[in-house]
């Protein structure tokens, strides 16, 4: 479970294909404090598994599955990515639930300053629209945002400047492709509707 609130970004080493797993190794600082094997970590967003780690990098497998389901196909050597450790009961929780698990993929639309603030829209896959309400929660690469317009298939967040300084929004435009992972409440809710009905 995350919070949705970025602690670092991290560069990407090296993303390979393996005989068992993709491989990504990335460079990091803020996160391996305190890591231990076996740790989770959300890297844009996607919750993955520590399993490898030295004084300056950590390292993931990944299943093909979640390389077809996220925007990390688009990663290369040098990419930046959003990291953050999972929750620590007993400190402070910013942001709101996040588990990890990535709903789909969005598409930047707009991307642009408007004065002294940004703003972002994205596109939502078909049939996922539904998910998104008017000042909800939604994690955008695991940053953890307000919908501030919600519009067909489309949305749109406001961000302040020190989100786009801390967070791979720095290096995003138009066209680009975000991991998007809808507010679990909304998800539950459906869910339990849909069985009452039935």
């Amino acid at each position: 479970m995350f919070t949705g609130i970025i602690e670092e970004t991290g560069k990407v080493l090296s993303f390979q294909r393996g005989e068992k797993a993709w491989r990504l190794k990335l460079a990091a600082s803020a996160v391996l404090r305190g890591l231990q094997l076996g740790d989770s970590i959300a890297v844009n967003g996607c919750c993955l598994t520590v399993v490898e780690f030295d004084a300056g990098s950590l390292q993931f497998d990944l299943l093909e599955e979640t390389v077809r389901l996220t925007n990390f196909k688009a990663l290369s050597t040098g990419s930046i990515v959003n990291l953050e450790r999972s929750l620590s009961f007993g400190g402070k929780m910013g942001g709101h639930f996040v588990t990890g698990h990535v709903d789909g993929q969005g598409t930047i639309e707009v991307f642009e300053r408007r004065g002294a603030d940004t703003y972002l829209r994205v596109k939502v896959p078909a049939g996922q629209s539904r998910y998104l309400i008017h000042k909800g929660s939604i994690a955008i690469d695991g940053i953890s945002l307000t919908v501030a317009e919600v519009e067909g298939d489309s949305f749109a967040v406001w961000l302040i400047p020190h989100t786009c300084e801390v967070t791979n929004l720095r290096s995003r435009k138009a066209g680009e492709q975000v991991n998007l992972e809808f507010d679990m409440l909304g998800k539950y809710v459906e869910k339990l509707l849909s069985l009452r009905s039935n």
